[in-house]
């Protein structure tokens, strides 16, 4: 992943509605070009030279500042200096970030940049996928901010049935046309629901993966998925290059008065991190990573430094930090 922190030009939103209807007249438009898509097939024939062996690619490690919203509403120039402190390389904004004016998303593109941070997604309600001025505002902010992935943190609450999925998935579908030619991608975050069958038909992720776009981003939250009951390797296994980013939550069985559940801290769940991990790199499209808590015995900066602590220990392969 590049560590370049120049930020994308930001399209005005008159240039972002331009461009969202030249798309389809584009994508016809290459077919008749000479040699057309057939000359872009005959070009990727051509044996390449064999390459040296590259490094490991360096997935970086991030927190979504879900995970220490109470500091974040009171200070954010400070949560953004701790984190950076602690150790974190990347953060997520939430849905409140998209209240922001442009002149206040750029200052915090300021911050972040002389805190080496960066941001390579945001979560959003489901307007900022919808074309038009939603959209465009979204993509303005995320053009600032240098993210890549518009990810919906949940879909509507009307979305009941099925079918109701089914058509949220056409939505999502456009979107993905629709951000393509800003350099951005749209995702959908899960929850503990959409791995649970509808009455009478498949789970709500599998409806997802199956009626969206293989660019169409599936991030992961791995403590939502462990609570449904579901295998969180099959579910990477089942859709690769799909899972660009996780979230790190863990989960326990037990009552979140006993502080499990949720406030597990990372690595004193049933999470198999290792194996996850292994499959997310391999087979997932793993990009990055964001430590994600709900809540612990600790303060929020104290969890957000304790599970990284965890994070190292699992990355340095010590004993003890993961199953």
């Amino acid at each position: 992943m590049s560590s370049d922190s120049t930020p994308q030009t930001p399209q005005s939103r008159r240039r972002f509605l331009q461009l969202s209807a030249a798309v389809p007249a584009a994508l016809a438009a290459s077919s008749l070009l000479p040699g057309g898509l057939a000359a872009t097939a005959r070009a990727a024939d051509v044996p390449e030279a064999p390459s040296a062996p590259s490094a490991p690619k360096k997935r970086p490690i991030g927190i979504e500042l879900y995970g220490v919203r109470g500091e974040l509403t009171k200070d954010l120039p400070n949560t953004l200096r701790t984190v950076a402190k602690i150790g974190y390389e990347v953060v997520e904004f939430y849905s409140p970030y998209y209240g922001w004016t442009f002149p206040y998303a750029k200052d915090v593109r300021a911050q972040l940049d002389d805190l080496g941070l960066r941001c390579f997604s945001t979560h959003n309600g489901f307007e900022a996928l919808l074309p038009g001025e939603t959209m465009a505002k979204a993509v303005e902010l995320n053009q600032i901010l240098g993210a890549r992935h518009i990810i919906i943190g949940s879909a509507p609450r009307t979305t009941k049935t099925a079918d109701d999925w089914k058509r949220l998935c056409e939505h999502l579908t456009t979107a993905v046309e629709e951000l393509k030619p800003h350099g951005l991608s749209a995702g959908f975050h899960n929850h503990h629901m959409e791995w649970l069958p509808l009455e009478g038909g498949p789970r709500v992720m599998d409806i997802i993966a199956a009626n969206t776009p293989k660019e169409f981003v599936l991030q992961f939250d791995v403590g939502t998925c462990l609570e449904a009951g579901a295998d969180p390797i099959a579910w990477i296994n089942a859709n690769p290059g799909r899972i660009k980013s996780l979230h790190l939550k863990d989960w326990a069985p037990g009552d979140k008065a006993d502080e499990k559940g949720y406030r597990v801290l990372f690595g004193e769940g049933v999470a198999p991190w290792k194996d996850i991990i292994a499959a997310a790199e391999s087979t997932g499209g793993a990009e990055f990573y964001l430590m994600e808590q709900e809540g612990s015995r600790f303060s929020e900066f104290e969890t957000a430094e304790r599970c990284l602590a965890a994070w190292k220990e699992l990355r340095a392969g010590r004993p003890g930090s993961g199953a």
